[in-house]
């Protein structure tokens, strides 16, 4: 158990929040009821609640607000791609601030919910008391190549390997869409199978030292789906941006929101040159490499550094 984090804690209240004809997305609260609002962004895009979410707060201070996002998690339908996009998920987030009566929140995002907490923050920057943001990913055409197609697979070649098993060696030109195929096909064991060799390849390279327990729960088929195909529908939709670089284009809304951004330096899935680039485009903003850390927020140094930071945030 990292000791940088606080005890473990059960939700006060869960619900289910209809948001569509077709989505209903769950939603918890824990911490202090009368505390200071944040909303917690998982990553994936699909990758769901995990228990561990709400120690990163001080539960006498903060309102923690954690949802699984559309098609993972508890929210149904489970695996679902309609209806599913970044512009969808930031109306969510909406309607779970409106929903709970909240006048403004501090975000908290890390790797694909980095993303999704600037694209909220820049739509709706006035409901943004602070930004949270760890292993800052902008879904851009360089970061999907790097991780998928060329890159990390210089560094970690014995994961890779498995990785590209699954695709047949005529279609690894474009590994992505390649993947993209297998994890809409109608045959659930080619589906699934393409599910967990894409879900293992991240949960292998996440962490600067890795260890098995990354990959134990890609091991359960439901969660591996909906975390492989949701991220695959998400990256060959080029994230539903209007262009490759729209988050730091539209940057200079967020400038004066009080920000931090805290960066793995061996960071191999969203690499360090987005967190640096974000930076120069917010020059406001604190930022933190930390030396001895790949990509999860899990990690010694990573952890120690966002609790810190929640615990400053939670007097803004």
């Amino acid at each position: 158990m990292n000791s940088a984090l606080y005890p473990p804690i059960n939700p006060y209240n869960e619900f289910n929040l209809k948001v569509s004809n077709l989505h209903t997305i769950h939603v918890e609260e824990s911490g202090n009821k009368n505390g200071k609002p944040v909303i917690f962004l998982h990553g994936g895009p699909g990758g769901g609640i995990e228990p561990i979410y709400r120690q990163y707060f001080d539960p006498q201070k903060w309102r923690i607000i954690i949802f699984d996002q559309r098609g993972c998690g508890k929210s149904i339908p489970h695996a679902e791609l309609q209806e599913n996009t970044t512009w969808d998920l930031i109306e969510d987030i909406e309607k779970i601030r409106i929903y709970l009566e909240i006048e403004d929140w501090v975000v908290f995002g890390g790797s694909w919910g980095s993303t999704l907490a600037m694209s909220y923050a820049i739509k709706y920057s006035s409901r943004c008391k602070g930004l949270i943001l760890r292993g800052i990913f902008m879904i851009r055409k360089k970061e999907i190549n790097w991780f998928y197609q060329e890159g990390a697979s210089y560094i970690y070649p014995d994961a890779w390997e498995k990785y590209i098993d699954p695709i047949p060696e005529n279609e690894r030109h474009n590994l992505v869409s390649a993947y993209y195929e297998k994890l809409t096909s109608d045959n659930d064991k080619i589906r699934l199978e393409a599910a967990k060799a894409w879900s293992n390849w991240e949960a292998s390279t996440s962490k600067l030292f890795p260890n098995k327990s990354s990959l134990h729960q890609f091991n359960d088929s439901k969660i591996a789906e909906a975390f492989a195909r949701i991220e695959c529908h998400y990256f060959i939709n080029k994230g539903f941006f209007e262009s490759d670089s729209w988050i730091l284009d539209n940057s200079g809304v967020i400038s004066n929101i009080p920000s931090v951004i805290i960066q793995g330096r061996y960071d191999v899935v969203c690499p360090p040159i987005s967190a640096w680039e974000l930076h120069k485009k917010l020059p406001n903003s604190d930022f933190h490499f930390i030396q001895d850390a790949g990509h999860s927020m899990t990690e010694k140094g990573i952890a120690s550094k966002l609790v810190e930071y929640s615990d400053k945030f939670s007097v803004l």
